[in-house]
Protein backbone atom coordinates (compact mmCIF):
# COMPACT_ATOMS: atom_id res chain seq x y z
CA UNK A 1 0.00 0.00 0.00
CA UNK A 2 1.60 3.26 -1.08
CA UNK A 3 1.17 6.72 0.48
CA UNK A 4 -1.40 7.88 -2.11
CA UNK A 5 -3.69 4.94 -1.39
CA UNK A 6 -3.43 5.57 2.33
CA UNK A 7 -4.32 9.26 1.91
CA UNK A 8 -7.35 8.37 -0.25
CA UNK A 9 -8.46 5.80 2.34
CA UNK A 10 -8.07 8.39 5.09
CA UNK A 11 -10.11 10.97 3.15
CA UNK A 12 -13.01 8.54 2.77
CA UNK A 13 -13.58 8.73 6.54
CA UNK A 14 -14.08 12.51 6.46
CA UNK A 15 -17.89 12.17 6.28
CA UNK A 16 -18.13 9.87 9.29
CA UNK A 17 -19.18 11.43 12.58
CA UNK A 18 -16.35 12.29 14.93
CA UNK A 19 -15.97 10.09 17.96
CA UNK A 20 -15.44 11.74 21.29
CA UNK A 21 -12.17 11.68 23.12
CA UNK A 22 -11.78 10.67 26.73
CA UNK A 23 -11.35 14.34 27.61
CA UNK A 24 -14.66 15.35 25.94
CA UNK A 25 -16.53 12.49 27.64
CA UNK A 26 -15.08 13.46 31.03
CA UNK A 27 -15.94 17.11 30.42
CA UNK A 28 -19.51 16.15 29.52
CA UNK A 29 -19.76 13.89 32.57
CA UNK A 30 -18.44 16.62 34.88
CA UNK A 31 -20.87 19.19 33.45
CA UNK A 32 -23.75 16.71 33.77
CA UNK A 33 -22.94 16.05 37.41
CA UNK A 34 -22.70 19.78 38.19
CA UNK A 35 -25.95 20.48 36.32
CA UNK A 36 -27.64 17.78 38.41
CA UNK A 37 -26.16 18.66 41.81
CA UNK A 38 -27.03 22.38 41.68
CA UNK A 39 -30.80 21.88 41.17
CA UNK A 40 -30.76 19.12 43.81
CA UNK A 41 -29.11 21.55 46.24
CA UNK A 42 -31.63 24.27 45.33
CA UNK A 43 -34.54 21.99 46.23
CA UNK A 44 -33.09 20.19 49.25
CA UNK A 45 -31.60 23.36 50.76
CA UNK A 46 -34.77 25.36 50.13
CA UNK A 47 -32.53 28.10 48.74
CA UNK A 48 -35.13 30.04 46.77
CA UNK A 49 -38.20 31.26 48.63
CA UNK A 50 -40.56 30.94 45.65
CA UNK A 51 -41.52 27.50 44.35
CA UNK A 52 -42.16 29.00 40.90
CA UNK A 53 -38.66 30.50 40.78
CA UNK A 54 -37.18 27.17 41.84
CA UNK A 55 -39.12 25.36 39.13
CA UNK A 56 -37.98 27.86 36.48
CA UNK A 57 -34.33 27.55 37.54
CA UNK A 58 -34.56 23.74 37.48
CA UNK A 59 -36.08 23.83 33.99
CA UNK A 60 -33.29 26.14 32.82
CA UNK A 61 -30.69 23.71 34.18
CA UNK A 62 -32.52 20.87 32.43
CA UNK A 63 -32.34 22.68 29.07
CA UNK A 64 -28.61 23.33 29.55
CA UNK A 65 -28.09 19.68 30.47
CA UNK A 66 -29.90 18.55 27.30
CA UNK A 67 -27.56 20.74 25.27
CA UNK A 68 -24.51 19.34 27.09
CA UNK A 69 -25.66 15.78 26.34
CA UNK A 70 -26.26 16.55 22.68
CA UNK A 71 -22.83 18.12 22.25
CA UNK A 72 -20.60 15.88 24.37
CA UNK A 73 -22.34 12.48 24.13
CA UNK A 74 -24.40 12.54 20.92
CA UNK A 75 -21.77 14.60 19.04
CA UNK A 76 -24.41 16.77 17.39
CA UNK A 77 -23.00 19.75 15.54
CA UNK A 78 -23.69 21.52 12.25
CA UNK A 79 -20.96 19.48 10.50
CA UNK A 80 -22.19 15.99 11.41
CA UNK A 81 -23.94 14.28 8.50
CA UNK A 82 -23.80 17.53 6.52
CA UNK A 83 -26.12 19.26 9.00
CA UNK A 84 -29.05 16.85 8.58
CA UNK A 85 -28.87 15.67 12.19
CA UNK A 86 -29.16 19.22 13.46
CA UNK A 87 -31.91 20.00 10.94
CA UNK A 88 -33.93 16.96 12.09
CA UNK A 89 -33.49 18.06 15.71
CA UNK A 90 -34.70 21.59 14.95
CA UNK A 91 -37.71 20.24 13.03
CA UNK A 92 -38.58 17.97 15.96
CA UNK A 93 -38.27 20.86 18.43
CA UNK A 94 -40.57 23.02 16.31
CA UNK A 95 -43.20 20.26 16.14
CA UNK A 96 -42.98 19.60 19.88
CA UNK A 97 -43.28 23.34 20.58
CA UNK A 98 -46.34 23.66 18.35
CA UNK A 99 -47.96 20.59 19.92
CA UNK A 100 -47.29 21.68 23.51
CA UNK A 101 -48.30 25.30 23.04
CA UNK A 102 -51.44 24.30 21.12
CA UNK A 103 -52.42 21.78 23.77
CA UNK A 104 -51.91 24.27 26.58
CA UNK A 105 -53.86 26.93 24.66
CA UNK A 106 -56.81 24.58 24.08
CA UNK A 107 -56.84 23.38 27.70
CA UNK A 108 -56.66 26.94 29.04
CA UNK A 109 -59.53 28.12 26.86
CA UNK A 110 -61.63 25.07 27.64
CA UNK A 111 -61.12 25.68 31.34
CA UNK A 112 -61.85 29.41 31.05
CA UNK A 113 -64.94 28.98 28.86
CA UNK A 114 -66.58 26.02 30.60
CA UNK A 115 -69.55 27.19 32.63
CA UNK A 116 -70.95 24.79 35.15
CA UNK A 117 -74.64 25.24 35.83
CA UNK A 118 -75.26 24.94 39.58
CA UNK A 119 -78.54 23.16 38.83
CA UNK A 120 -76.69 20.40 36.96
CA UNK A 121 -75.67 18.72 40.21
CA UNK A 122 -79.34 18.32 41.18
CA UNK A 123 -80.24 16.32 38.06
CA UNK A 124 -81.50 12.77 38.69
Amino acid sequence: MNADTHVDHHDSHADEPAHGSLRSYLTGFFLSVVLTVIPFWLVMGDVLSSKQATALVIMAFAVVQIIVHMIFFLHMNPRSENGWTLMALLFTLVLVGITLSGSLWVMYHLNANMVLDPGMSQMP
